[in-house]
């Protein structure tokens, strides 16, 4: 397949970033396969890829946190390895158990396996998406695919009509739910999933889960409850560290990620951690707490090499780059985070970073959990009272001069959602329009996507009904919020520097026990993420465990004021607006306006608009 072999040789080029420590093509008649390796494990070039054994052959992205105890048991049934990898035995599973070898790894991947024999291909997927893998049918008859979009769009054949239904979503959420993407051509293997494609007179193409969220929740003491929490999340930190290179870690100095630091330096005495230092100004309109005071009081008590990272106003720069790195509108300057610390990291040899995401996910801890169950409290309040709280909240400036007033933007939000049901208001608890709102803005253009987007979430959030209330939001949140938006930008943008960062909370059986717990032990009064925050107090000074929650973010609401706002001028001006046709101008304007006003916190509405304009700009 000459053709073939120039075709994924360039492929291998758009995501070169991705792996620059070896690179391969293999090709039979029929199939192509290509590489770019990032070495973590088993250094050697017997190790790179594609590998091919047999009849089987493999491109694999990602680390299986077991493959010891799965290579032992391989060799005691007469397998003989010649490399140290993990890929080969991932590859000699399958050939073991086929579609039932998925279940049995521990990790975050994403593979393909080929049967020259059978002329079969496989694409596979980890439980949560932790790593991405996406795939094109161009013309019914050819399939491609890819860890990255901009690979895919590079091939002549492939389509770049723009996908309506993720537009919409990226709008609403600042991100892209479900296996779609901007294309609407190119979709996502879904997480704990597989894809099957036949290779016969026309391509034979199935999809089917191998793993699910368990449905059932389970009844046992705190103590038990903590306990067990410590066992599985000193073992997942343990078998996160296992690499042939040096592993570092973010600290923001919150709950998450100091208790990851903390049982990592356990077992690695030589870990470094990284966190972002804003100004004081930046500060003062976010009303953001002090990472650094905090991180720094962690790093010191842990006695691990620490850097802070100070951010310098750069933010159009910043921001045009990471529009380019995300391959999608994504609208969370949190990215940009994750980019500067790979950044720095990898410029002193660390190719993997720890961090605490997915604790909130699984635990109840973002204010959208408790906000949703306090607003059920307010419906019960006489309706002359819950409209003069909401009355008063709507005249409340959200800033004064380049003061912050941070109450009142989650009074704001929050009576956004009063009265709602309760899936419609966590729906609307962190999407940033109204149904009526969404589609003025689009100018009536999409409404059938809007009506998807909405039905969507609510199968989602539904489809455990036996689930309490706390454990519906956390489950919508794990297939949802954290694969669409926490998971895709923290792989592009550490990636794109050539950096793995792993996520020890976001294990396969950290998260099979934690939706067994009821919400009493996730969010108790006021206090959310109860029982991690027990189980951290055997590691952690509460001072750390019982920290007010503090966002991973950049200061979006100073840079939308001052260094943005000559380019928010031009992108968004009207008669781009027109041009573009997407957008109502006047619309789009007023909220610009009341965001400069001080009325309205309209930062992350036009931070998104100018992702989607920057991109659109790049990619049309």
């Amino acid at each position: 397949m000459p053709d073939a072999r120039g075709k994924v040789a360039g492929m291998n080029r758009c995501i070169q970033h991705r792996g620059p420590d070896a690179d391969g093509v293999w090709a039979d008649q029929q199939v192509a396969l290509g590489h770019q390796r990032l070495s973590i494990i088993d250094l050697s070039a017997s190790a790179n890829q594609p590998m091919v054994k047999d009849h089987l052959a493999i491109v694999y992205n990602g680390e299986v946190y077991n493959f010891p105890q799965l290579k032992q048991s391989l060799e005691k049934d007469g397998v003989v390895f010649k490399t140290h990898s993990d890929t080969e035995v991932v590859l000699e599973l399958f050939r073991k158990y086929r579609q039932d070898s998925f279940s049995r790894l521990t990790g975050m991947f994403a593979f393909a396996v080929y049967d020259t024999a059978a002329k079969e291909i496989f694409l596979v997927r980890d439980y949560c998406g932790i790593k991405p893998l996406y795939y094109t049918v161009p013309g019914g008859s050819t399939l491609a695919f890819s860890s990255e979009i901009k690979a895919l769009v590079s091939l002549p054949e492939a389509g770049k009509e723009l996908n309506p239904d993720a537009l919409v979503s990226s709008i609403n959420y600042l991100w892209i739910y479900g296996n779609q993407s901007i294309f609407k051509d190119i979709r996502k293997v879904p997480p704990a999933s597989y894809v099957h494609i036949k290779i016969r007179a026309s391509l034979e193409i199935t999809t089917k889960t191998y793993w699910q969220v368990p449905s059932c929740q389970q009844s046992c003491t705190e103590e038990e409850a903590v306990r067990r929490l410590r066992e599985l999340l000193e073992q997942s930190v343990r078998r996160h560290l296992i690499a042939d290179v040096p592993v570092g870690s973010f600290l923001s100095g919150g709950l998450d990620s100091s208790l990851i630091c903390a049982l990592a330096k356990q077992h690695n005495k030589d870990l470094s951690t990284f966190t972002i230092s804003l100004g004081r100004k930046e500060k003062r309109v976010e009303q953001m707490g002090d990472d650094n005071y905090y991180a720094r009081k962690v790093a010191s008590l842990l006695g691990v090499r620490h850097t802070d990272i100070p951010v310098d106003p750069q933010a159009v720069e910043y921001l045009r780059k990471i529009v380019s790195v995300l391959d999608e509108p994504i609208g969370d300057p949190a990215a940009i985070n994750t980019y500067l610390i790979c950044q720095l990291a990898r410029s002193r040899g660390i190719k993997v970073l720890l961090s605490g995401m997915g604790a909130d996910e699984l635990f109840g801890g973002y204010r959208r959990h408790y906000a949703t169950l306090l607003s059920r409290q307010y419906t019960r309040m006489p309706v002359f009272a819950q409209s003069l709280f909401c009355s008063a909240a709507r005249l409340l400036p959200v800033r004064i001069g380049s003061y912050g007033i941070r109450p009142a933007r989650w009074a704001k939000r929050f009576c956004s959602f009063l009265g709602m049901s309760e899936e419609q208001a966590y729906l609307r608890s962190y999407s940033y329009y109204g149904r009526p709102q969404l589609s003025a803005l689009f100018k009536n253009q999409f409404n059938d996507s809007i009506d998807k987007l909405y039905r969507a979430h609510r199968e989602q959030y539904y489809r455990y009904s036996e689930y309490d209330a706390v454990n519906r939001m956390c489950g919508t949140d794990i297939a949802f919020f954290m694969e669409g938006l926490n998971l895709t930008y923290t792989d592009r943008a550490s990636m794109a520097h050539a950096v793995e960062v792993r996520v020890p909370y976001i294990d396969k059986e950290v998260i099979e026990y934690a939706m067994l717990l009821p919400q009493a032990f996730k969010i108790r009064g006021r206090t959310s993420k109860y029982i991690l925050k027990k189980a951290a107090r055997a590691y952690l000074p509460q001072e750390i465990v019982y920290r007010p929650k503090a966002s991973f973010g950049m200061p979006l609401r100073a840079w939308i004021s001052t260094s943005l706002r000559e380019l928010i001028d031009d992108a968004l001006s009207e008669s781009t607006l027109r041009k573009r046709g997407l957008f109502d101008p006047a619309m789009v304007r007023k909220i610009i306006a009341d965001d400069r006003s001080g009325r309205e916190d309209n930062a992350y509405r036009i931070y998104q608009l100018l992702t989607v304009e920057l991109w659109m700009q790049q990619n049309t």
